[in-house]
Parts: C-alpha cells; structure tokens; sequence
C-alpha cells in the first residue's frame, strides 16, 4: 500500500488505538468530522472493514456524511483506492462504507449491519435513547467500535449523559475544541471573536463546546429542529427577508417556506462588517435570490434604494408599528414546528440563544426580549409580515381594563357625549 500523507489535530491520535467506544464532542471549527472521516479512509487502505455511517436521521443520501468522504478522497489524492458510488463508498481491498439512518431503524431491519467493524455515528446530540438501544447491541463483532462525533446541545440529552457524564468500559472520551484545530480559518476566527465580545456565555456553547440547559426563557424553546429537506411542490413561498448591519450586527438575507402549520427555513445569507456594495454579492448566495420579494428592515431606506439599483428589484421596505415585535414573535410561536436546514447555521444558533429577559433577583422569565441572537429571526420575521398582520387580525381583542368599564359606563364624565 502506498504511503498516505494525512494531517489531524494532535487529540485525534487516539483513532488509531483499539478502543469499543471513541468519543468526540466539542464546539464548532474544532475538525471533528474531518479528522474522522480521514481517519476511516486510513483504516479502509490498511485492512478490509466495513463502516457503516449513521446519524439519527438521514432521508437521503445528502443527509449522510457521504459528500464528506468523497471530499476527503479527493483532497488526499486517493482517488486511485476508492470508488465513490451514489449511496456507498468501496475501497480496492473490499473494505465498504455504508450510509444509513437510525431514527426508522428497527431491531429487524438493523441486523444487516451486524457484520460492521465500525460504526460512525455524526451530528450524535440528537440521538435518541430508542435509537441506542437498538444500534449498540447490533455491533458485536469481535473487535468491533463505536465512533461518535458531535456538538453538545442539552446537558439532559441522551448522547451526553451516555457518553460524557456516565460513559461506559472501554471508552475514550475528548473534548476538541477550536484551539485544538491547527487549521482553524480565519473566517471562523472573526466569528468566533466577535459573539465571545457581545455574548461569552453563548459563545462558550458554540465554540467551547459547553452545554446549555433547556429554559424557560428561549423564544422558540420546543419549537425547532434541524433537518434537511426539499420545498414541496404545494408549499406556500418562498418569502425573503432582509436585517441589515449595524456596527457590529450581521447583516442577513434570509429565505422560508410555509407548509401545514410548519414553517421552513431553506436559506441563509449572513455577514458581519459586509460594506453596502457587498451585500449583493452577499445575498447572491442563495440561488435566484435577486427573483423573489425580499421585505427588508426600513430603518435603513438607502441601502434598500442602493440594492434596488444593484439588481434586487423587488425588495420593499417591511411595515412597523406598536408592538409588531411581539407580534411576529407570537405568529413565529404559534407554528407546530420550525424546521432549519443544516445550511443555515447562524440561524439554528439563534433560534437555541434568542431569549427573553430573565429578572436578576428572582430568575422570573420577563416578557421583554433581549435584543441579540434575532437578527435572522427578524429577517424572517420581515419577510413573512403579511402573514403577521393577518394572524394580528386574528388576535382576540384583549379584556378590558378596570378603567375601561368605567368609561364605558360613565361616558359622559369622560367626555364621550357632547
């Protein structure tokens, strides 16, 4: 076998060990899936196995680490070993990686898996105790390990307290982090510099990998997941909405769809410190962006008249008026269910951070927002207002007040007759 040049952050050294249980968890940039994944592609040269990739829930291939492992093929230059098929990965030596998903999975149906020598289970905060229960036992041949990546979200969630607070014999267990990425970008770096100034503690989830309990306090607690999907062709869309930057705040472009009482986020164009005659370019990442009404913030009409002229023909100033923010909040609530591609990072990220505020002296949820993590939101909130409007006229009216009753029966002390 020819010799391979493969680089990893020094913590991942650990791979080439014998162990049953190979545990990763950390924050964001920290080379997580990339090391592994060049890892397996090192096994598969050495010795014929059989990996089978999984996640909690993979509708498609393109919800697998597939595109990962192609890539990495190509930048080691392994093409010549490896035959990259449409829903498996073969190596020259017969070793296989197979792609598959855990959430539909039966005991029955995961048998077939029993033959793997590794299993690689990515994304895994979100996978379920149902899940690994049925998958741990299925992977029993001699020798046999359990790889696990992931980002930690919950510290209640099953793949933590698994592998973390409690992990079982015969495991080793990292925490890698950005500053464990030699390679780390600087594209990431600005980012990562940029919420450690306005937001340590959220920072610290993000990018040092630190859990955060479920609250009381977050907007869209329950509400949201993460998962690919495809716009159907009876969805209602797609709207766009545009927040722009402020000093230090993102600008952003962002695109949804409607569907039963559910509400898709497909797009997300995000910047920090974007000048003016960038943001078309900026807003250019997603497709046909320039063809669909984009309502954007109109507290800035200069930079909607400049991206007019730039090419964003129909992009129109949104409407604001008392209360329009509790009110997009209370539409964005009323959904059974928020659904945000994987491609749309930042807006995930606020959709776990933005928050309502919380008294300091007796931890009480107040009902004022806190004004970060909701640029993305806001953007969304734009482009679906005149959904928002009609759901405002919807609203019951509010009861009336004490004084409200006694003008009502006392009108003419107040005035009302003349």
């Amino acid at each position: 076998m020819a010799r391979i040049e493969a680089d990893f952050p020094e913590k991942l050294d650990f791979l080439f060990l014998p162990k049953r249980y190979k545990i990763i968890h950390g924050g964001r940039g920290s080379g997580k899936s990339w090391g592994v994944a060049r890892a397996l592609l090192v096994l598969a040269m050495r010795s014929k196995v059989r990996i089978l990739c999984t996640r909690e829930i993979q509708k498609s291939i393109k919800d697998s680490v597939h595109r990962l492992l192609s890539d990495q093929i190509e930048s080691l230059g392994l093409g010549a070993y490896f035959e990259v098929l449409q829903t498996e990965i073969r190596a020259k030596n017969g070793s296989q990686f197979l792609f598959a998903g855990l959430a539909n999975t039966t005991a029955e149906s995961i048998k077939s898996f029993e033959g793997c020598n590794i299993v690689w289970v990515e994304e895994a905060q979100t996978v379920s105790d149902r899940s690994w229960e049925i998958l741990i036992p299925t992977i029993r041949a001699p020798g046999s390990e359990i790889w696990v990546t992931f980002n930690p979200a919950e510290l209640s969630d099953p793949t933590y307290q698994r592998f973390v607070i409690a992990p079982p014999p015969d495991a080793t267990v990292v925490r890698l982090n950005w500053d464990d990425n030699p390679w780390f970008p600087e594209e990431l770096k600005k980012e990562k510099d940029y919420l450690y100034s306005v937001d340590p503690e959220a920072a610290e989830h993000v990018w040092g990998g630190q859990t955060r309990r479920m609250s009381d306090a977050q907007v869209l607690r329950g509400k949201y997941l993460v998962q690919h999907f495809e716009p159907g062709e009876y969805w209602d869309g797609p709207y766009q909405g545009a927040d722009w930057g402020f000093a230090s705040d993102p600008s952003t472009l962002v695109r949804v769809w409607l569907w039963e009482r559910r509400l898709y986020v497909e797009w997300e164009a995000y910047g920090h410190g974007v000048e003016i005659d960038h943001t078309p370019a900026l807003f250019d990442g997603i497709p046909r962006s320039r063809e669909y009404v984009t309502r954007a913030d109109n507290a800035r009409p200069e930079t909607i008249s400049y991206m007019i002229r730039a090419g964003f023909k129909s992009m129109q100033p949104c409407q604001k008026w008392p209360g329009c923010v509790e009110d997009r909040v209370g539409y964005l609530r009323a959904f059974d269910q928020i659904i945000i591609h994987p491609r749309c990072p930042h807006t995930a990220e606020e959709a776990r951070l933005w928050s309502f505020k919380v008294d300091r002296l007796t931890n009480d949820v107040l009902p004022q927002l806190v004004d970060k993590h909701n640029h993305c939101w806001d953007a969304i909130g734009y482009a679906l207002e005149p959904m928002v409007l009609g759901y405002v006229r919807r609203k019951p009216a509010p009861a009336p007040t004490d004084e409200d009753m006694m003008r009502m029966s006392q009108p003419q002390a107040y005035g009302w007759l003349s």
